[in-house]
Order: structure tokens, then C-alpha cells, then sequence
């Protein structure tokens, strides 16, 4: 659309749009400097206790030596690819399920109270077990990750492939396609929003099984790196790894959204 067709007050709208954007974001990343400054002080003038706290100018001196000896990205790689696996496969997994589920109607219900159990159980707490049963390593790590989000994309693709419009998969089948086309042509591309909003879930849920795995097991990792500075007392490495675990959450999080929005024009 050239810029002959669109009206002053669409061009307007779109400026304070992006006014409204940059805004928001400069809100966002004043309110994180002011909170981290904030913090320095208290633990400068001793208003907060520094030993259990930290503060930041301490754990950014701890992360360049982490940086500096290689330590960091040994750590931050393990659990990325623990993550990145547990993410992939218990995804991958879960609608797989969710199709043979919608498949055959009969095995929907037959599974559906098993999955509503499954889903109320705290998977962390099943951890120990999973890990012992597959042994204590990346593959335990990973399939506690996988146990975590599994369940949960089951259960959130299969509702949103039973709710589409029973008109739009008579209507194909009046014209004699198969099961597999009405999937193809009709379940798949209307469960993309579903399976969007599923991904961005499944991203904390896989670091949450992974740190959970890496507490337990772990010799490495963020995790590790987090029970280790618990148990030395050192609490800038605790407050360091929470801090790049936020972040590393956060550019994944990210990085799904950036993925939704190019499939959701695509879906529109």
C-alpha cells in the first residue's frame, strides 16, 4: 500500500503507536536501572544486608571473572542444550499425542482422566524418580524437562484442535477429503495461535525441569552454579545465575514472540 492511500489520521495513529512503543520500553528500562541502583545504594550505605543480598556492582565483577575464565558459557551451554532438547522433544511429543488424541476419539477418552492426573501432579516433585529410573546426566535432566511441558502442550493443543468449527470439517468431508487433509487443511493452520501461546509457555516450563534436574544431579549448569554458591555461602554466584537465567528466559521468550508474530500475519 503506497502512502497516497493511507489517510493523515492513519498516519497519525501509527506515529503515537510507535511513540506509545518507545515509551513503554524506555519505561521498562528505566524502572530496571533505577531498581538496580537503588539496590547498589541500600548495600552501599549498608541499608539492606550486602552478605545476603549481594549487589550488582559485586555480581557484575563476578560474572567478567566467570566470563574471563570460560566457566560462564561452559555452564550456560550445558543448560541451553538441556533446554533446547527438553523444549524441542517434549513440543514435538505432546502434539504428536494431541493428534492421535483428536484421531481417534475413542482413545481421547479413554486417556482423558490419565491426563488430567498427569497434569495435577507436581512433575518437579517426580524428578528423583524420573531421574533414577533414567539415570542421573544430561538424559535424566532432559527428560525431567520433557515431563514438565509435555503434558500441558497435550492438553492445550488437543482443546484447540476439538474446538474448531464442526461446519468447516463437514464441509470438507461433503467433498470426500480424508482425515489426513482435514488435519492438514484445516486443524493444523487454525491451532497455530494455540501452539504460539503453548511454545511460550513450554520455554519456562523446560527450565524449570532443567534447573530442577540440575539441582538434584548436575555437576554443571545454571543450576549447579546456584546450589554450589547456596552451599558456600556465596550468594553473588546465586544472584549472577538467577540474573542470566532471567535473561537467557527472557531472548528465548523473545525469540518465540518474534516467530508468532511472522505466523500469525501467515495464519490472518
Amino acid at each position: 500500500m503506497s502512502n497516497r492511500n493511507i489517510s493523515k489520521e492513519h498516519i497519525m495513529f501509527l506515529k503515537q503507536d510507535r511513540k506509545r512503543k518507545r515509551t513503554i520500553l524506555l519505561s521498562q528500562i528505566s524502572i530496571l536501572i533505577l531498581g538496580l541502583i537503588l539496590w547498589e545504594v541500600a548495600a552501599r550505605f549498608n541499608w539492606i544486608d550486602s552478605f545476603l543480598t549481594s549487589h550488582p556492582s559485586q555480581i557484575w565483577n563476578l560474572f567478567m571473572e566467570y566470563t574471563k575464565n570460560g566457566d560462564l558459557f561452559y555452564h550456560v551451554g550445558i543448560s541451553v542444550f538441556e533446554t533446547v532438547v527438553g523444549f524441542l522433544a517434549g513440543t514435538i511429543l505432546g502434539i504428536v499425542v494431541a493428534i492421535g488424541l483428536w484421531w481417534s476419539d475413542f482413545w481421547a477418552k479413554v486417556l482423558a482422566p490419565y491426563l488430567v492426573v498427569l497434569n495435577s501432579l507436581p512433575k518437579t516433585a517426580l524428578a528423583p524418580i524420573i531421574i533414577i529410573w533414567v539415570g542421573a546426566g544430561y538424559s535424566g535432566i532432559i527428560v525431567t524437562a520433557i515431563s514438565v511441558s509435555i503434558v500441558v502442550t497435550i492438553m492445550n493443543m488437543f482443546v484447540s484442535f476439538i474446538s474448531i468449527d464442526e461446519d468447516k470439517i463437514k464441509l470438507l468431508e461433503t467433498f470426500g477429503a480424508s482425515k489426513f487433509q482435514v488435519l492438514k487443511k484445516v486443524i493444523l493452520p487454525h491451532s497455530v495461535p494455540a501452539l504460539m501461546a503453548t511454545l511460550k509457555v513450554n520455554i519456562g516450563l523446560s527450565w524449570v525441569g532443567v534447573i530442577v534436574g540440575e539441582f538434584l544431579v548436575s555437576k554443571a549448569g545454571i543450576g549447579y552454579l546456584i546450589v554450589y554458591g547456596g552451599q558456600v555461602f556465596s550468594l553473588d554466584l546465586v544472584m549472577m545465575s538467577v540474573f542470566i537465567l532471567s535473561i537467557i528466559s527472557a531472548i528465548m521468550y523473545k525469540g518465540i514472540a518474534l516467530i508468532e508474530n511472522k505466523f500469525v500475519k501467515w495464519h490472518d
